[in-house]
């Protein structure tokens, strides 16, 4: 079987994304290894094809790019494959050398725009460098995905290179029966809002969504996962004395993120447009929380916004402000006819957004390349 080995930064354990990816890869007959990286709060993995977490001494900053893109360099030289996905910019540099020293099949994964995260622009220095990868080897990418039509016409305007786009909206999956309110702990008389995902970060509104629980009484905030912005959340619950209507949860397995998910009432997708890449972001919890059959409340944001008011599955707000989500949050708490109109209309945007056409489309890209 011919081999493929797909690089990741993270530690594999919440990326669906990848995951579709290398079960694809397996679909269409490919030996799969998915390579990531150790971390000390890492969850076990179950995956029906080889994965290998490496362990870095560095955890961030340059010192941990540099160290992660020798470590899969020297892995890619050495191992046996014909084909490498990478996965965003941070693995792209040892993916793209490696495979022209070896002559082998290059796939890359654009998840995001990533020289215009805030992380990035705010530091343009560090911007530059990653610019200057980017400008090395994207014109000479033959296999280029990403995730929505707004960065890939982007991508197309900087480089004059058609991408595929594979939009993250996931696959059907099997999420068991729901569990009661109570055996999640969860208040049954509360209006719960929840905001899920790997990359809360700074930017991502989720420092307005705590500080507009200071207004709103009847309602629980759920923030699921992790990001640059949870120590400062925690800090903002702690000083504004919000520890009974705010909570913290860490990462955890999709199917049990799902369930907090399901039990709430509202999701919520708050990216400020502060950068390019939140501007054209379409995270896939916006469809997490469709098939969870909940209405939303997101920014303004070209690709977000649009499939809202597309299905009319929720309410868009035109400012990241705490007063603003507190406004939309009490209109629908006071409008139960809106809210479970929305409800509706979530759960038919949820059938209608079918994964299966998205793993087709990445397919595709795939059987070109065989």
């Amino acid at each position: 079987m011919p081999r493929a080995i797909v690089a990741v930064t993270n530690d594999l354990s919440t990326d669906n994304r990848v995951h579709r990816t290398c079960m694809v890869l397996r679909e269409l007959g490919y030996e799969v290894l998915l390579v990531g990286r150790q971390l000390p709060g890492s969850l076990p993995l179950d995956r029906p094809y080889d994965t290998k977490r490496m362990r870095l001494v560095f955890r961030k900053g340059a010192l941990f790019y540099a160290e992660y893109n020798l470590r899969l360099l020297l892995l890619l030289l050495f191992a046996r494959f014909k084909l490498v996905v990478a996965n965003d910019l941070d693995t792209l540099l040892a993916s793209f050398v490696a495979t022209r020293l070896r002559g082998e099949q290059l796939v890359y994964d654009s998840h995001e725009f990533y020289t215009e995260v805030p992380e990035l622009v705010e530091r343009p220095n560090v911007r530059r460098v990653w610019l200057g990868i980017e400008r090395w080897i994207f014109p000479k990418l033959r296999h280029i995905i990403t995730v929505n039509d707004s960065i890939a016409n982007a991508y197309r305007e900087r480089y004059g290179k058609e991408l595929a786009v594979v939009r993250n909206i996931p696959m059907p999956r099997e999420l068991g029966l729901l569990p009661t309110r109570e055996a999640l702990d969860l208040p049954a008389d509360r209006f719960i809002l929840i905001m899920q995902g790997s990359g809360i970060n700074v930017q991502r509104g989720g420092e307005e969504a705590v500080e507009a629980m200071c207004e709103l009484p009847g309602c629980l905030l759920l923030l699921v996962g992790g990001g640059d912005a949870w120590t400062v959340l925690e800090r903002l619950v702690e000083q504004h004395g919000l520890q009974d209507r705010v909570r913290l949860l860490p990462r955890m397995p999709y199917e049990r993120m799902m369930q907090y998910t399901r039990s709430a009432d509202l999701g919520l997708s708050l990216d400020k447009d502060t950068n390019l890449n939140y501007r054209f972001s379409l995270p896939n919890k916006l469809f997490d929380y469709f098939r969870a059959s909940i209405p939303v409340l997101v920014s303004d944001l070209p690709e977000v916004a649009g499939i809202v008011r597309k299905y009319d599955a929720g309410v868009v707000v035109d400012r990241v402000e705490p007063s603003v989500i507190v406004q939309a949050v009490q209109e629908l708490q006071a409008d139960t006819a809106r809210w479970q109109a929305l409800r509706q209309n979530a759960i038919f945007a949820a059938a209608s957004l079918d994964g299966s056409r998205e793993q087709d489309a990445l397919k595709a890209v795939f059987q070109r390349i065989v």
